[in-house]
């Protein structure tokens, strides 16, 4: 019988601990990343923060909105296969805030100001593919873990691994809410925004959509936010330089492109 491994024997690194404990592959592009969070902890940490943001929002009565959101998160949400995602999808009254959010399980939102810039369908598919791209990518729970191991290290490691599940429980809580005051979620990092475009253009293309409308919205997004006081600013802090995505779009439309054929 072979010796079990004593993940806290001092004789193993400490940078060791995370990659014997959790290693995931993000769907499409084949990364690995570290992920110490469940997807039900995970999850049911999505749906609660979902609940409190729509609380405190108002939401749009535009029945034609609003079901335009629905009609494209549906055709998005048949093609993710999102194992134990159950979606919802809501269009908030907003006209200032340009964006849209997808929280782990499925929970979308969109911002009435996104709507002017989309235009039609097909934009609103750019960007609600590519927040949906970061749920299925589990951006968020990569973002946390790092929280975890740079706020609380090993003894964060140290409580998961001694099967203490209230503790862990708070540590998710803590971490999760470090998030929180940043926003709905942690702030995704640069190399994180381009895979959430590289997966959320094979999404909008698998759910029938042209991809080419991708270069396009983008390039809406980038006139409007030269604007004087647009509110496109901080959306724009934490993604690609637009020339940069414009031409990685462009090098991944052919992939988008095979998987529409399919």
């Amino acid at each position: 019988m072979k010796n079990k491994i004593n993940f806290l024997n001092p004789l193993i690194p400490i940078s060791l601990i995370p990659f014997l404990i959790s290693c995931a592959t993000v769907p499409y592009t084949g990364r690995r990343h570290l992920i110490l969070i469940s997807p039900r902890e995970e999850m049911a940490m999505g749906g609660e923060a979902y609940k409190k943001t729509l609380n405190a929002s108002k939401l749009s009565h535009d029945k034609e909105a609003v079901e335009m959101v629905r009609r494209v998160g549906e055709r998005l949400a048949s093609v993710a296969e999102a194992s134990g995602f159950k979606w919802e999808f809501n269009l908030i009254e907003d006209p200032k805030t340009v964006n849209a959010f997808c929280l782990p399980g499925g929970k979308v939102a969109v911002y009435s100001g996104l709507l002017p810039v989309a235009k039609e369908e097909a934009g609103l598919s750019v960007v609600m593919g590519h927040e949906i791209a970061h749920a299925l990518a589990r951006h968020g729970a990569e973002r946390m873990s790092q929280g975890m191991l740079a706020n609380f290290g090993g003894a964060a490691l140290s409580i998961m691994l001694a099967n203490k599940p209230a503790a862990t429980r708070d540590l998710y809580a803590q971490a999760y809410g470090m998030g929180i005051g940043l926003g709905v979620m942690l702030p995704f990092s640069r190399s994180q925004e381009a895979e959430a475009d590289h997966i959320g253009l094979i999404l909008m293309t698998k759910a029938g959509y042209d991809p080419h409308e991708t270069i396009e919205f983008w390039k809406r997004m980038e006139k409007s936010s030269k604007e004087p006081n647009s509110p496109f600013g901080k959306y724009f802090s934490t993604h690609p330089d637009h020339g940069e995505r414009i031409q990685n779009i462009q090098g991944w439309i052919p992939e988008a492109l095979s998987y529409y054929k399919k």
